[in-house]
């Protein structure tokens, strides 16, 4: 029984900053973020827009464009490190949102759970989807992967930043892809990026040495939640390739694969934190696995930088980019990271790319390299399936991101800083947050939803 992902829909933030206005504002060469990391634009949420609404909008349309029957979904996994609350899941908001659509207890049945590991959370939420798919056939899953890449204004991962969800309904006899049961996984605790929980002594804020009641704290530290992380993006890199590297290389050796494993993948599906990042890292494994390997391993630690940097500037490694790692890139450059979403939207990047371009894939087998920081990395591959190419025109994904609206850099920064009042476009047939409880304790902080038409 072949199973995997039958379906795919998205929701993208509807506004964007070019990358070439945030790099004149912070006196940045654009070339550098445009030719250097493939950057040209970068999405961000409107003010009525969190992750939920992100995740709702592209679980309503996968269901609309699907015709599910609510009673046929088992179950609703969320892979997401943008959570709302430290308790309740995205999933639990989801059935309630989507009930107002299909009547009252319609997901009363549906399992949901929220999967949280940095960048693979969803790919672990895929993974589980497939092994319960396959031992319960007649099954269908839904799988959302929905994310806000925030970092810090004139942080090094600024110009990185991304808004948007992607949701995967996974069957057996799937329409799009079908995956083996081979998953090999690398795995190291690290702190390449985190979101920690912050403190701040009260008497700092309040002057006060006694550590009086404040806003209805009686500790004295006040916690502070930053949906910003705290990063060192050359040591994420080495985490990125070296967890990236190690789960390859078992893969290869749990499929008992002779010769160079890449050269079986028609296309490579990487999480990009920015478009070019998957070229950049995966230079090093193109060198390991080539038929004639070009590094021998006994290179000094200088020669062997030196030699991947030579490698990856090569016109055969160009052409290798261009052919299996490209199509994946195009959405990733008008989007930004997408966090847990940006390995499938590059995949769903690839499939629209490969259909615009007229190039038949059914029957191709693609390798995926998923990367979570803090850190894990998953490898598994799958072979496209007859219907994807209707998956695909029917995503009409690239015409979706050209209507995307252009806004100015003193917006963006009252966005980031959450000083602007209003929405930057008027909500149409997608959800909203429409308010956040401040005055009944028992509800203080609950997150309330509604459809606008």
């Amino acid at each position: 029984m072949n199973t995997g992902i039958d379906a795919i829909a998205y929701d993208i933030a509807k506004i964007h900053l070019p990358i070439k206005t945030l790099a004149e504002a912070r006196h940045i060469d654009p070339d550098k973020l445009e030719k250097g990391l493939g950057l040209i634009k970068m999405t961000l949420p409107d003010t009525h827009q969190d992750t939920v609404v992100f995740a709702a909008n592209t679980l309503t349309r996968l269901i609309a464009d699907n015709k599910l029957n609510p009673a046929d979904i088992a179950r609703i996994y969320v892979g997401t490190e943008s959570a709302i609350d430290n308790s309740k899941p995205i999933g639990s908001f989801l059935v309630t949102l989507i009930e107002q659509l299909h009547g009252n207890d319609s997901f009363l049945h549906c399992d949901v759970v929220d999967f949280t590991f940095a960048c693979i959370g969803a790919v672990d939420a895929l993974h589980n989807c497939i092994d319960f798919v396959r031992l319960n056939p007649g099954k269908k899953a839904i799988v959302i992967a929905s994310d806000i890449a925030k970092y810090d204004l004139e942080s090094t991962g600024e110009y990185t930043q991304g808004a948007g969800a992607v949701a995967m309904l996974v069957t057996e006899n799937p329409r799009i892809i079908a995956f083996d049961n081979n998953w090999a996984v690398s795995t190291k605790g690290v702190f390449d990026f985190f979101k920690p929980y912050r403190t701040l002594a009260k008497k700092e804020i309040t002057n006060i040495e006694a550590n009086e009641p404040w806003f209805d704290n009686l500790e004295a530290e006040i916690e502070i939640h930053k949906d910003q992380p705290v990063f060192d993006g050359q040591y994420s890199n080495i985490c990125y390739t070296d967890r990236t590297r190690e789960a390859y290389f078992s893969f290869k050796k749990l499929t008992d694969t002779k010769g160079s494993l890449y050269n079986n993948w028609a296309s490579i599906i990487m999480h990009l934190p920015y478009a070019f990042q998957g070229r950049r890292m995966f230079s090093e494994i193109y060198a390991l696995d080539a038929e004639a390997p070009l590094l021998t391993g006994n290179e000094t630690s200088e020669d062997y930088i030196t030699k991947v940097k030579e490698i990856g500037k090569s016109e055969e490694y160009k052409k290798f980019v261009t052919d299996k790692l490209q199509p994946a890139e195009a959405a990733s450059s008008l989007i930004g990271n997408l966090y847990t979403g940006s390995i499938f939207m590059g995949f769903l990047s690839a499939l629209a790319e490969y259909e615009r371009k007229g190039i038949d894939v059914t029957g191709k087998t693609f390798g995926f390299l998923a990367y979570g920081s803090g850190s894990k990395s998953k490898v598994f591959q799958g072979v496209i399936q007859p219907e994807w190419k209707d998956a695909a025109a029917q995503s009409n994904l690239f015409k979706t991101l050209e209507r995307s609206t252009a806004i100015d850099f003193e917006t963006y920064n009252k966005l980031h800083k959450k000083e602007q009042e209003y929405s930057v476009l008027a909500p149409v047939n997608e959800w909203i947050l429409d308010k956040i409880e401040t005055e009944l304790p028992n509800l203080t902080g609950a997150r309330y939803y509604r459809w606008v038409e």
